[in-house]
């Protein structure tokens, strides 16, 4: 079969847009040089239009190996500038944390906030509704964070939500029973449709809307506040 004769497959859609890569500061540049090599995982990577930011679906982490212990693995779905998991790995030195986030100078600003590195945490460069299709044994997640992610406010582009079924599916199968997914956006639109696709998905039930304990108040927290948006936490309990 030629080139031209092959099946063509409609392009997948993304839930994030990948910023610029440079660092912002030369503190974040110097706190990647010094970390990087401990704390950001080196994973196989797929050819094609995903190999900066997805991992080789034959490949499978083993939190316990990557850690060095067993213990309560939560995985942070855009960690951003990394104010919630740096606070947070602090705070439950008992706890491991695997921040996935796409863009390098976040990465790189979190690294930064780190007085040295933090032996709970690693980061992966990696679409997190791609990679975790297959990246994380079943039921090994305590439990899933999704802060602010990208609203995607038009209605043409809501198909670019990253919560929906499908995701709602992947995440159930990571997360085992009594687990949480723990979310947080500051779109009234979009915390309503979280809680139609999590409402509605048998695997969930709605445990709280109160604040999650380990999340702090954010600079982009505050600048939703101030824009008059209202901040919306839900958790939900895997059932």
């Amino acid at each position: 079969m030629s080139q031209a004769d092959a099946p063509r497959h409609p392009a997948r859609l993304r839930s994030f847009t990948r910023r610029g890569g440079r660092m912002l500061k030369q503190s974040h540049e110097d706190a990647w040089e010094r970390y990087a090599g401990t704390l950001v995982l080196d994973v196989p990577r797929p050819r094609g239009a995903d190999a900066s930011t997805g991992v080789d679906p034959a490949h499978r982490l083993d939190p316990s190996q990557v850690f060095g212990r067993s213990a309560p693995l939560v995985v942070e779905i855009g960690s951003g500038s990394g104010d919630t998991l740096v606070h947070a790995a602090t705070q439950r030195p008992d706890w491991d944390f695997l921040a996935l986030e796409v863009w390098r100078p976040g990465i790189g600003h979190a690294m930064a906030k780190m007085d040295r590195p933090l032996p709970n945490v690693r980061f992966l460069e990696a679409d997190a509704a791609l990679a975790l299709q297959t990246l994380l044994p079943p039921g090994g997640v305590h439990e899933m964070w999704t802060f602010f992610p990208d609203p995607w406010p038009k209605q043409r582009h809501h198909k670019r939500r990253l919560v929906s079924p499908d995701f709602a599916a992947t995440v159930a199968a990571l997360v085992p029973t009594g687990g949480l997914w723990r979310l947080a956006t500051d779109w009234a639109g979009y915390a309503h449709a979280m809680r139609q696709v999590l409402d509605a998905h048998p695997s969930w039930e709605l445990a709280s809307t109160g604040r999650a304990p380990l999340r702090p108040v954010t600079r982009f927290e505050r600048r939703g506040t101030e824009a008059g948006r209202e901040i919306v936490d839900l958790a939900y309990r895997r059932a």
